[in-house]
């Protein structure tokens, strides 16, 4: 497994957000997760990504543990957070330079990888300005890309598409399927099941910090993969591919 995390817990005060979550993402593979607001997605996917460590419970990343070894593990990350923060005073082109950096990535490779990645989210023109100026929607397509660039083992995406527009949701979708192709555990959580039933393999449901129900595709009678039809209509207005 590339993700493992068992018996999670966490309380707020007398509020248990999370209450024993457990659950494994193979290689390859795109695990949604779908809740009620306050069900515990948004305190799993912080807690899986180190930010916040919880009451009991491990997270092991890559064969890292996460707690133990919290660089390590969070080198094997990719994190496009529901609401992402950055150094307001630097552009996109380098908020990115800086996150290659980080990531110990080759400069030019990240460039160019960083660049084709704005073009297909609609980015592409808009990153020599400054994060302050942009977007929410512009804001949550440049934490995707930071989050992607590296090609991380894992990848945790906790409403990350919410405020796309259509041609950059598509986009992001297409990077998900080709980074599960390539390897990539992927947890995604959204409260759009459209975006769920076409993009994952599995889905956990949450209930109030639990997991109520695991459901593979078959389960749900998951459309074929691809854009739906409304999508196809947007694609070919714009001339882009459907595939």
């Amino acid at each position: 497994m590339t993700l493992r995390v068992a018996d999670l817990r966490r309380r707020y005060g007398a509020i248990v957000a999370l209450d024993g979550v457990s659950l494994e993402i193979r290689r390859g593979e795109v695990l949604g997760l779908l809740g009620a607001n306050g069900a515990g997605k948004s305190t799993l996917l912080r807690t899986v990504a180190g930010l916040q460590p919880p009451d009991e419970g491990t997270v092991t990343v890559d064969g890292v543990d996460l707690f133990a070894d919290p660089v390590g593990a969070r080198r094997r990350l990719g994190y496009a957070a529901e609401e992402p923060s950055f150094y307001e005073e630097l552009s996109a082109e380098e908020y990115l330079a800086f996150v290659a950096a980080v990531r110990g990535l080759d400069p030019e490779a990240a460039k160019a990888r960083a660049a084709a990645l704005a073009d297909a989210l609609g980015l592409a023109g808009r990153t020599d300005e400054p994060v302050q100026q942009f977007s929410h929607g512009m804001r949550k397509k440049l934490s995707f890309i930071a989050a992607v660039l590296h090609r991380p083992p894992v990848l945790l995406c906790d409403e990350a598409l919410e405020g796309f527009d259509a041609g950059g949701a598509l986009a992001a979708k297409r990077e998900l399927r080709a980074l599960a192709d390539e390897g990539t555990a992927v947890l995604f959580s959204s409260h759009v099941t459209e975006t769920i039933e076409r993009l994952c393999d599995r889905v956990l449901l949450l209930r109030r910090g639990r997991v109520a129900r695991e459901l593979d595709r078959s389960a749900w009678g998951a459309p074929a993969p691809g854009p739906s039809p409304l999508e196809r209509e947007f694609l070919a207005l714009e001339g882009t591919t459907s595939t």
